[in-house]
């Protein structure tokens, strides 16, 4: 019998939350082995919610004194590489939300460390997972729509960020922390990388909302070319204030699919009230993917027990904070940004 995969969750917030509610309560494979959380009281709370006793402020704690196989990491981006890199140098898989790094030459960094220690490196782009996502790649894959020639994501947040996400250099901005599922899954369906990107930005609600963030914007509207002659776009809102919103469509030479919609629920509802057909839309993002979030443990900790390499790479991970990096220069720039542009520097 397989010896369940004991795991730590390194952030014990409301991300952490969701990963910890996967492993206590759907992934049987995996073991909430310990939490680590700067915040005592994140930590208590989180700890007593799903019966974690191993508790610790830091990484360098539960190294010392707990015995376990990988780490979660959901903490801002700007911690990525360092815990990454510790853990992997500790001889711990690693799973790691999105946005993976800051920049490329973290993404390297981490990428190394694992390659160095023998451990995977798994990217949390749960859409990956999500069923319908899934299951639209799989008849894309099998030719159903034919070949892709045009891809649309976009992704709406209810809520303002909080202030270290609407920083460029503690986060990368919107483009980083809410559209990052978007560029991955842009090229993904696409199958081809990008090539050059176009942005466009507007800051309609921040000044209304104390924002004197720079360079702060709360739409974004990106044109992608791929190096296969498709073309891309993603929309990008947050706050939008209506829910959340997360949908695809891609038009093949043969057809056209989309996956998702507004509508939360099967439900509509009509009274005698002047207000038409009701229906509920989803409010938060663990609500629309929740099975996605799943899932994706499920495969992190398959891979660990199988010894087989995620499909959410790091190389997928470190080609979105790429296109990240080509949409910032390019809105900031006023100009089309080859992706080559980024890549090259990284390489210097």
């Amino acid at each position: 019998m397989t010896s369940p995969v004991r795991i730590v969750l390194i952030g014990a917030g409301r991300a952490g939350r969701v990963h910890a509610h996967s492993l206590v309560h759907h992934v049987p494979g995996g073991t909430l082995a310990g939490l680590v959380d700067s915040m005592p009281e994140t930590l208590r709370e989180t700890g007593t919610l799903y019966g974690v006793d191993a508790q610790y402020e830091t990484l360098e704690a539960a190294l010392n004194k707990l015995d376990f196989d990988a780490v979660v990491i959901t903490t801002p981006t700007f911690t990525h590489r360092a815990l990454a890199v510790m853990a992997a140098e500790a001889g711990k898989h690693v799973f790691c939300e999105k946005p993976m790094a800051l920049s490329l030459e973290e993404c390297d960094a981490m990428i190394a460390a694992a390659d160095r220690s023998g451990v995977f490196l798994q990217i949390g782009f749960m859409r990956r997972f999500a069923p319908e996502f899934a299951a639209a790649f799989d008849r894309i894959q099998a030719g159903e729509i034919g070949q892709p020639m045009l891809v649309k994501s976009l992704t709406h947040g209810p809520g303002l960020p909080p202030p270290w996400a609407r920083d460029l250099k503690t986060s990368n901005g919107m483009l980083a922390e809410v559209n990052s599922h978007d560029w991955d899954c842009t090229r993904w369906l696409m199958g081809s990388n990008p090539q050059r990107v176009y942005v466009e930005t507007a800051n309609f609600k921040g000044p209304a909302r104390g924002v004197d963030t720079p360079n702060f914007y709360d739409n974004v509207l990106v044109n992608i070319r791929f190096e296969n002659g498709g073309l891309g776009s993603i929309s990008g809102i947050c706050p939008c204030d209506y829910g959340y919103d997360a949908r695809v469509e891609i038009v093949g030479e043969r057809g056209i699919m989309q996956i998702g919609e507004m509508q939360g629920q099967p439900l509509v509802v009509c009274t005698n009230r002047d207000q038409g057909l009701v229906t509920p839309i989803y409010r938060t993002w663990p609500d629309r993917f929740a099975w996605g979030y799943i899932r994706e443990m499920e495969h992190f900790v398959h891979c660990i027990q199988t010894d087989t390499p995620p499909q959410a790479t790091a190389a997928d991970g470190r080609w979105a904070v790429a296109g990240v990096l080509a949409g910032t220069k390019s809105f900031l720039e006023e100009r089309p940004v080859y992706l080559r542009e980024v890549l090259e520097a990284a390489a210097v």
